[in-house]
């Protein structure tokens, strides 16, 4: 039997089609994905992320025990409510997840991992304070007592709106930064999203999601499926664990080199894997310019050999194709190459890997 989130009657009520998505009953449109996904673009969406797993982080080492099971040095966190990305690595340097960290004080962290991989992450991290004789408490936040739920709100309108649903925390949002979090009444409130515009994800108890929601919509805010969070994130450049990377794909190969602090000596999972290895890969973005769609998996020929198609599909911001590839070390922006597409091979250019930010063309 499929997981349903706490919103799962208010998808229905409003005739969202819902999907199977790693085991969880989800809405991937409500009628229509493109509109949905210009929505966020032009004004503001909001997405139930419910599924996903925050972890609450408590204990005297909270510090030391991130500083070596993440890529990223959580040594940057010093005021209360920075977030920090990273990738959790394994031994040999794949990604066992990317997530996000919230700083709120020396002795509590909070996590949010993927819906997908919340098992074994949590498996991976509960192994680890014993081995590395660390005091350091594990509680995650999606089911049972004490769970949350998350709304996502994004786009160039998702101040205003989310101010008008949450006056209470008027005061808080007009000072939050990007990528940083304020606990205001029962909501965590981070100014942090996954579709290259601004916004807000909004943790908070599950019984009172439904009235959030509603709050959400009455103010103006249009519901959004997971197809248009897909072209979203796709159109910005963000990756997909499970397409993009996984325990097999070293962050460096990734595009995520920026999300590795190698220079500071620290012992981090996975550091001397990454050190003996180094890049092997590049990852870049295709726009394919002869007609057809970019899709996961499909071959990419190049001067330099062959590369593959990661997650490709098409931009409705851009009205072209496009994709994030794993490609030869050492194509260049701007190549020229070939992806084969059902035993054709279409023209494509290399372009950066982000495509659109705050509702603009960057390609």
């Amino acid at each position: 039997m499929l997981k349903k989130t706490p919103l799962n009657a208010a998808h229905c009520a409003l005739g969202a089609r819902m999907v199977d998505f790693g085991g969880w009953e989800m809405p991937l449109h409500y009628g229509s994905q493109i509109a949905e996904h210009h929505a966020v673009r032009n004004d503001c969406g909001m997405f139930d992320v419910s599924h996903m797993c925050p972890v609450d982080l408590t204990g005297v080492d909270c510090r030391p025990f991130l500083s070596r099971l993440l890529a990223n040095d959580v040594a940057k966190l010093t005021v209360s409510g920075k977030a920090l990305y990273s990738a959790m690595l394994n031994e040999a340097g794949g990604v066992i997840d990317d997530l996000i960290v919230y700083f709120l004080d020396e002795r509590r962290f909070r996590l949010v991992i993927n819906a997908g991989t919340a098992a074994k992450d949590l498996a991976w991290m509960r192994a680890r304070p014993a081995e590395w004789q660390l005091d350091v408490s594990i509680a995650p936040r999606r089911e049972g007592d004490g769970a949350f739920a998350m709304i996502a709100v994004q786009g160039p309108n998702a101040r205003a709106r989310v101010e008008q649903a949450l006056p209470q925390a008027k005061a808080a949002i007009a000072e939050l930064k990007p990528f940083f979090a304020a606990e205001v009444d029962r909501c965590f409130i981070a100014r942090t999203g996954y579709t290259g515009e601004d916004g807000y994800e909004i943790m908070l108890p599950a019984d009172e999601a439904e009235t959030l929601w509603n709050a959400l919509k009455a103010a103006g805010v249009a519901p959004c499926g997971l197809g248009a969070r897909d072209t979203l994130r796709l159109e910005a450049g963000m990756n997909l664990y499970g397409q993009d990377m996984d325990e097999s794909v070293s962050p460096l190969d990734a595009g995520l080199a920026w999300t590795v602090a190698m220079q500071d000596g620290r012992a981090f999972t996975g550091r001397a894997a990454l050190a003996a290895k180094g890049q092997q890969k590049a990852f870049l973005g295709l726009i394919l310019r002869d007609k057809g769609v970019l899709r996961s998996h499909q071959r990419v020929v190049t001067a330099l050999g062959e590369g593959e198609i990661t997650s490709g599909g098409f931009s409705p911001t851009l009205e072209q194709s496009i994709a994030l590839a794993r490609l030869p070390l050492g194509t260049q922006i701007g190549d020229s190459v070939e992806v084969d597409i059902r035993g054709k091979l279409l023209r494509a250019e290399v372009v950066k890997p982000v495509f659109v930010r705050h509702g603009k063309a960057v390609v």
